[in-house]
């Protein structure tokens, strides 16, 4: 019953990326009928604020209809501008986002974020890579690939688009089964909380992550990654599922 249900988030997610386009960062009568929900207007950075903080990270800006993380003065290293949509936790959920980055960038989504003061917000969360493919110094690993679970399972196949160009992925968590559809097709599943879950996270960097390693939490923030280069996101909404 799970697997299809699973089968029918997906297919509603592949329908709904073949509607005309749309105004940027604004929400169909349908959507809206539909219960799917906006985290930017275009206009603000309303309910966003720095992981840890309680204020907005100051490197991020308005521009070009998104929300833009700025370069920091050390590529590949940011400047503790990590966000995080604060104002509710989301446990089963699809989350549409668009993105686009700068030549060589790197970036990343992240779900599930729980806050640990003093330490990143990838240190419980699972990654979804935001990725330039092609110069990036991080394109060595498949599994470090744009729209895939970062360091953990690749996107396969791999349809980024080049750095400069609008992406868009597909976030679903639905009672732990997981899928990432990007730019319309099918790149990665996986099932949190399960055996294969474990055993995947033993192969890769987060074995030795305490807080990690102890499980995902059930629910908690949607979050975007200052990682040091310019990188844009809009078209955020999520739609939460029972």
């Amino acid at each position: 019953m799970k697997n299809k249900r699973l089968f029918t988030i997906c297919l509603f997610v592949l329908c709904a990326l073949t509607i005309s386009a749309q105004k940027n960062n604004t929400l169909t009568s349908k959507e809206k009928k539909e219960g799917w929900q906006l985290l930017f207007d275009g206009k603000s950075m309303t309910g966003w604020r720095q992981c840890n903080q309680t204020g907005m990270a100051k490197n991020w800006v308005i521009n070009d209809e998104s929300m833009k993380v700025q370069k920091g003065s050390v590529p590949g290293r940011g400047s503790d501008g990590d966000i995080l949509f604060g104002t509710k936790k989301f446990g089963n959920f699809i989350l549409s986002i668009d993105w686009k980055i700068e030549k060589a960038g790197n970036s990343g989504i992240f779900y599930n974020i729980v806050e640990y003061p003093g330490k990143p917000i990838y240190i419980a969360a699972p990654e979804v890579q935001v990725l330039d493919n092609w110069d990036a110094g991080d394109n060595k690993l498949t599994n470090h690939l744009a729209g895939s679970l970062y360091d953990i399972l690749p996107a396969l196949p791999s349809n980024a688009k080049p750095a400069g160009e609008w992406n868009n992925i597909v976030i679903t968590v639905d009672h732990g089964k997981v899928t990432h559809v990007q730019n319309g097709k099918l790149v990665c599943q996986y099932e949190l909380w399960s055996p294969q879950w474990d055993e995947l996270v033993q192969k890769s960097k987060f074995k030795d992550w305490p807080e990690f390693t102890k499980g995902i939490a059930k629910e908690g923030y949607i979050g975007l990654q200052d990682h040091g280069y310019d990188c844009w996101f809009r078209n955020i909404k999520i739609k939460e599922l029972k």
